[in-house]
C-alpha cells in the first residue's frame, strides 16, 4: 500500500532515503576493479553487549559484526592496525551493507591504489524496525554504548588492533552517517576521525497529520514484530520513535508518536529534534574540535544534500576543519565509488599508523 498523509510527511522529514523504496538492498553500480588488488579476509563474529541487554522489544544483544582484515594481517603477526568502524543505513543489515558498497572488491581496490591497509569493522544494528538509529533507549536497546564501548572492547581484545583513539574511525552512511555524527560528537574519548557518508536526521522538520488508516494501522499492532507488515514509511517512523521516544509505560510498542489521536504531541517532536545533530552540535563543538579530521560528502540528486551542507557550515562556523564533498549521484548511486575512493583514503590520511 502506498504511504499517504503523516506517514509520508515523516519519512520525508526523517530523510533516511533521497526516493524511491529502500525496504531492501539496493544494487548499486560498483567501481572498475583494480590491478593487482590484494584478497582480503571476512570473518563473522557475533559480539555480545551487555549495553543492549534487557531492552523493552527484546533485540537480542548478541550482535551479528562482519571483520574485514587487511592483506598484510596474517602475513606480518607482529603488525598493528588502525580500525575503522562502519556503519550501515536504515532498513538493511551488515551483510546488505557489504553488498551495497561491494566489500571486498572496494577494500581491496582502496589497498591497490595506496591506501594504507586497517581493519574494518561492520556491526549489524537492524532491529524490529528495521534500524535503531545507533542512538540510547530502554525501549530498543543502547546501541550507542554497544558501538563506541562494548564493539570497540571486543575488536581491541580479539585482533591486532592499535588500540588508541587516533588509530580509530568511526564512519557511515545514511543513518550510519546519523550515527556517526551522534557518536562521534559524544564519544572523542573513543574515535580520532569521523567520515559521514549521506548522513539522514540531521534535522527534524515539521510533521503532517495522520489518516484514520494509518492510525489503525499501529493501533493494530501488538508487538514490535508485527510492524514487518506495514510499509516503509511507516516502520521508519516506529524506528524513530523506539529510539528518541521511548515510553516503558506503553506497551505493547513502548514508545511515544508524534500524533496521537489525531493530534500533534509537540512533547514527542521535542524529544525527537534533542537527537538531531544540528541541534545537538553546539553542546559538543569542544569534543568536534578534537578529531583529527571531519569528512561529509553527499550526492547533487541527494534529498540530503541541503542538511548536510547545513551540517558543513555549521562546523565552519565554529572553524572546526572539515571536508565538504558534493558528487554525481542519488542516494546510494555512488556510494560504493566513494568507499574506495575516498573514505577509505580519507582514513589512510586522517588515523595514526604504525612507525
Amino acid at each position: 500500500m502506498p504511504v499517504k498523509g503523516f506517514v509520508a510527511a515523516v519519512a520525508m522529514a526523517l530523510a533516511t532515503i533521497a526516493s524511491g523504496d529502500a525496504s531492501a538492498q539496493v544494487a548499486t553500480p560498483a567501481p572498475a576493479p583494480v590491478a593487482g588488488a590484494k584478497p582480503v579476509t571476512i570473518e563473522r563474529i557475533t559480539v555480545h553487549s551487555p549495553a543492549i541487554e534487557g531492552n523493552l522489544e527484546e533485540e537480542s544483544p548478541d550482535r551479528a559484526v562482519l571483520v574485514v582484515l587487511p592483506p598484510s594481517y596474517r602475513s606480518s603477526p607482529r603488525r598493528r592496525f588502525p580500525v575503522v568502524y562502519a556503519l550501515h543505513g536504515y532498513s538493511i543489515g551488515a551483510e546488505q551493507w557489504i553488498g551495497e558498497i561491494h566489500v571486498p572488491q572496494t577494500i581491496e581496490g582502496a589497498f591497490a591504489k595506496g591506501a594504507r591497509e586497517m581493519i574494518l569493522v561492520l556491526p549489524d544494528s537492524k532491529t524490529a524496525h528495521d534500524g535503531s538509529f545507533y542512538s540510547s533507549s530502554v525501549t530498543v536497546g543502547d546501541f550507542e554504548t554497544f558501538v563506541a564501548r562494548d564493539l570497540v572492547a571486543y575488536v581491541d581484545g580479539h585482533y591486532r588492533t592499535l588500540a588508541d583513539r587516533r588509530s580509530r574511525g568511526l564512519a557511515g552512511h545514511s543513518m550510519g552517517g546519523y550515527g556517526t555524527a551522534r557518536i562521534g560528537m559524544k564519544h572523542v574519548d573513543v574515535f580520532g576521525a569521523l567520515y559521514m557518508m549521506s548522513p539522514c536526521c540531521l534535522s527534524t522538520r515539521a510533521l503532517g497529520m495522520p489518516d484514520a488508516t494509518t492510525e489503525k494501522a499501529v493501533a493494530a499492532l501488538r508487538s514490535p514484530a508485527d510492524s514487518a507488515t506495514l510499509p516503509w514509511g511507516l516502520r521508519a517512523q516506529l524506528a524513530t520513535a523506539a529510539a528518541w521516544s521511548p515510553n516503558p509505560k506503553a506497551p505493547p510498542l513502548f514508545l511515544d508518536l508524534p500524533v496521537k489521536d489525531g493530534q500533534p504531541q509537540p512533547d514527542v517532536l521535542a524529544r525527537w529534534t534533542a537527537n538531531a545533530p544540528l541541534a545537538m552540535l553546539d553542546q559538543y563543538v569542544g569534543n568536534l574540535r578534537r578529531y583529527a579530521a571531519i569528512g561529509i560528502d553527499v550526492g547533487d540528486r541527494d534529498g540530503l544534500k541541503d542538511d548536510a551542507a547545513k551540517l558543513h557550515a555549521a562546523l565552519d562556523r565554529y572553524g572546526i576543519a572539515n571536508s565538504f564533498q558534493v558528487y554525481p549521484g542519488d542516494h546510494t548511486s555512488g556510494v560504493a565509488g566513494r568507499v574506495q575512493d575516498s573514505m577509505i583514503p580519507f582514513f589512510s590520511r586522517a588515523l595514526v599508523f604504525p612507525k
